[in-house]
């Protein structure tokens, strides 16, 4: 489609990327884990429902599992829920230094109402939270926040008879959350698909906020906070820079073994390399993953194993020049023919990380995600950006058409090449 200026348009997207990357790297710090910048820990203690005295094992799962949806999302914020004796719930979160704000987005109730007004009073309509399907944070076409909402089917069908009754009498329709009314309209139609949107002057936090527990779900039972401490960095800034040191000696480590051995190639894999580390931290940031020392030390891992396709390709392309092919025809068979290797091999990788984020909670949800996006960024410049970088080197008007810039003297050319 672009023809000969595929390579440099491919180069170009890159070059913004990484000028986008390094721009938030700069602007946005890491959010770092409990060991490393310390954090919140508080203990509570499920209530049980009036006529019990005990909380079931059943009604404590359903709990942890909401609890941990709230603390937690897609798993990357590495926060830790425990379970503690028959009725308490142990809860740690990463760089949280505000226990009050803690004890908020982790002790609402949840439950969202829609109400209507009986005699004066505001009444349960039947069409509740439970009914929700998903929510999310929107503007509300100015400066403002709005909570958007989709009803799932059942919920959808009874909020339509709902509104068709309120336009029909004229009333409002009440929208509580935790018991609090967000806002009261006046319907003006009948709502046929079971969305609608909960405004009430809020900021984004508390949009967010909203959205995270309604997602979440209602708290199954009532619960009470029986302590609440600020934890301190376990390891701390030491830690850090050692893991830091031993990264920076394991990347020149790398970048030397891949210059030695595969010259030019081994040069390009480098800066395919430096490009991958910079937008793989980047997306990190974007999601809010938060770094542990074990964390670290993976990325820093990952680093290592994105080098593998280059090593793949870089030893296709040496093969394929000491058959005798020309070097733009030895790169491109080289590429073609190291692909289907890569490409297999990550798949076993994705395929793992599926099943990981699918049945796994908590920071094993977490690390399939981070896995998936390292892995995902390593094909693209491992493939793309290596490959894009070596057409325009090894072109007609290129300057490195000596084969020894691979890594290969003339004297080890067989000149028997085979059919591409």
């Amino acid at each position: 489609m672009f023809g000969n200026n595929q390579p440099k348009i491919i180069l170009l997207v890159v070059l913004v990327l990484v000028f986008g990357a390094i721009f938030t790297i700069v602007k946005r710090p890491p959010s770092l884990g409990l060991d490393l910048s310390g954090g919140t820990r508080l203990t509570l203690e499920a209530v049980p429902p009036a006529g019990q005295t005990a909380v079931t094992e059943k009604t404590m799962d359903a709990l942890y599992f909401t609890i941990e949806k709230r603390v937690n999302g897609m798993g990357v914020s590495e926060a830790i829920v425990q379970k503690s004796g028959a009725s308490r719930l142990i809860v740690e979160i990463p760089g949280e230094q505000d226990t009050e704000r803690a004890k908020s987005r982790i002790g609402k109730t949840g439950l969202l109402e829609f109400k209507r007004l009986v005699n004066g009073e505001w009444q349960s309509s039947g069409v509740s939270g439970r009914d929700l399907s998903a929510a999310d944070v929107s503007t509300d076409g100015g400066n403002g926040w709005v909570v958007s909402f989709q009803l799932n089917a059942e919920g959808a069908e009874k909020f339509r008879k709902l509104t068709e009754s309120l336009v029909t009498q004229h009333e409002p329709l009440g929208i509580f959350f935790d018991n609090e009314m967000q806002s009261a309209p006046v319907v003006q139609s009948v709502i046929p698909n079971g969305s609608g949107q909960i405004s009430g002057k809020f900021t984004f936090e508390e949009a967010k906020l909203m959205v995270d527990t309604l997602n979440a779900g209602a708290l199954p039972v009532d619960i009470r906070f029986m302590e609440e401490n600020l934890v301190g960095p376990l390891l701390g800034k030491a830690s850090i820079e050692q893991s830091l040191s031993a990264g920076i000696a394991g990347i020149i480590l790398v970048i030397g073994f891949m210059l030695f051995n595969y010259r030019l190639p081994g040069l390009i894999a480098n800066i395919a390399l430096i490009i991958y580390t910079l937008l793989t931290y980047t997306i990190y940031n974007w999601l809010g993953v938060t770094y542990t020392l074990a964390g670290i030390a993976g990325f820093i891992l990952s680093i290592g194993m994105a080098v593998d396709a280059n090593i793949l390709i870089s030893e296709r392309i040496k093969e394929e020049i000491r058959f005798g092919r020309a070097l733009p025809i030895a790169m491109n068979v080289g590429f073609d023919r190291a692909f289907p290797s890569i490409l297999d091999s990550n798949s076993t990788t994705l395929i793992t990380c599926t099943l990981l984020w699918a049945l796994g909670t908590g920071a094993v949800k977490g690390f399939a995600i981070t896995l998936a996006i390292g892995v995902l960024i390593s094909m693209f410049t491992a493939i793309t950006v290596t490959r894009s970088l070596l057409q325009l080197m090894v072109s007609n008007e290129g300057t490195a058409l000596d084969t020894g810039w691979f890594g290969v003297p003339k004297a080890a050319i067989t000149g028997k090449a085979q059919p591409a």
